[in-house]
């Protein structure tokens, strides 16, 4: 699955300052809730949330090394950008050592399309807006709109873009000399 944090506006929190818990880097320091969000490579299906957590306090490594890092099996590993870089063994991005660069294409691919889902959800007037509810209200809101959101990719009313992916490089490289 391609992982990515994305971030979503709310009352002001404190200050506007560096330090901030809730700053958000995405919103010049206003203060906003970060998800970290799982799409499946293969079908393009939302199937995993994490959050929320406080924009300034919580990296996208830092929210994937307390959760997601745990449920991966060993040699299992997902895509995500450069928010991501470290561990290569549990994670592919552009930075990371090992990264062949003739799968950074369909990498790219596949992170583009996880962008394209982290915007439909802000298209939705209440997570694109300041969020001006109760915070403690805000992830049953988000899962909400996220549950909508993947109703629609699985009845087809969302279309999304096909993404083909294939990280086998020892099956690439056995099946070119096989054919030779």
């Amino acid at each position: 699955m391609t992982v990515d944090g994305t971030d979503f506006r709310i009352p002001q929190q404190g200050d506007a300052i560096e330090g901030n818990p809730f700053g958000s880097h995405k919103y010049a320091g206003k203060s906003a809730l970060r998800y970290e969000l799982g799409v499946s490579i293969i079908g393009g299906d939302l199937v995993w949330i994490q959050g929320p957590y406080p924009a300034g306090k919580y990296t996208d490594i830092t929210i994937f090394n307390m959760v997601l890092t745990h449920f991966l099996e060993p040699g299992e590993r997902v895509v995500a950008d450069e928010g991501y870089t470290g561990h290569a063994d549990k994670i592919v991005c552009p930075t990371n050592a090992g990264n062949p660069p003739e799968l950074q294409k369909m990498q790219g691919r596949a992170r583009a399309r996880h962008e394209t889902l982290n915007g439909r959800l802000k298209n939705w007037g209440i997570l694109s807006q300041k969020f001006r509810h109760r915070i403690h209200l805000h992830g049953t809101v988000f899962r909400a709109c996220a549950v909508i959101l993947q109703v629609g990719i699985i009845n087809g009313e969302e279309r999304i873009f096909r993404v083909e992916y294939d990280d086998d490089l020892d099956n690439k490289s056995e099946s070119s000399e096989s054919t030779e």
